[in-house]
């Protein structure tokens, strides 16, 4: 039994369709996730499609925040508003390269349209006009993203490793990190606690 609910956002372009589309979902680890690294971890789904899915881990931060990370890929500050802000580990792939989520959309060279009201960009543009203080109001900067081949996270979905919820985009940006687990079982009525039980009768 696959455990999730319905899209909580509209598409606004075309793509291939998937069995099970869970773009724009919460995956939540279950406690018997056997890969460490993803323990607790709550990820965010950016697309999900016939060819497997990309997500981005929301409450894992780093030892690195903004600041640090735009000194590293030599971007000078000009606007300090986000330099404190961390970063987060997105998961094991490309963990070289940054991923940023955010709202509004603004005209960057390489963004993905996760929903009409979410998007996620890749290219270096979006840095630059954080670090001079012109980015976009909300975003959640990751290194790295969770990936999956086609028909892999409906089989591990099956498997119970995961639990999947629609995505409260205020969690992304509104609540602090260590509660964003929390805060999207909230979304089912359930704790964590209870996890174990969920997974018994699914």
């Amino acid at each position: 039994m696959i455990l999730h609910a319905g899209q909580s956002c509209s598409r606004v372009y075309n793509r291939p369709v998937a069995t099970v589309d869970l773009t724009d979902q919460f995956l939540i680890a279950m406690p018997g996730m056997a890969d460490p690294g993803f323990s607790r971890t709550l990820t965010y789904i950016c697309e999900h499609n016939e060819r497997g899915a990309l997500g981005i881990v929301v409450n894992r931060p780093i030892e690195m925040t903004l600041g640090g990370l735009l000194q590293e890929v030599d971007i000078p500050v000009v606007s300090d508003g986000l330099v404190d802000q961390p970063v987060y580990y997105g998961g094991p792939v490309q963990q070289d390269r940054g991923f940023v989520l955010h709202r509004p959309r603004g005209a960057w060279k390489s963004t993905l349209a996760v929903c009409d009201r979410l998007w996620l960009t890749t290219s270096r543009d979006i840095l630059q006009a954080l670090a001079a203080g012109a980015g976009p109001s909300q975003v959640l900067v990751s290194l790295g993203y969770a990936g999956w081949g086609a028909g892999q996270l409906e089989e591990e979905i099956g498997q119970n490793a995961w639990l999947t919820v629609p995505a409260g985009h205020d969690i992304l940006f509104d609540v602090p990190s260590e509660r964003r687990l929390d805060a999207a079982m909230g979304a089912l009525g359930i704790d964590f606690a209870r996890l174990h039980d969920v997974a018994g009768h699914a």
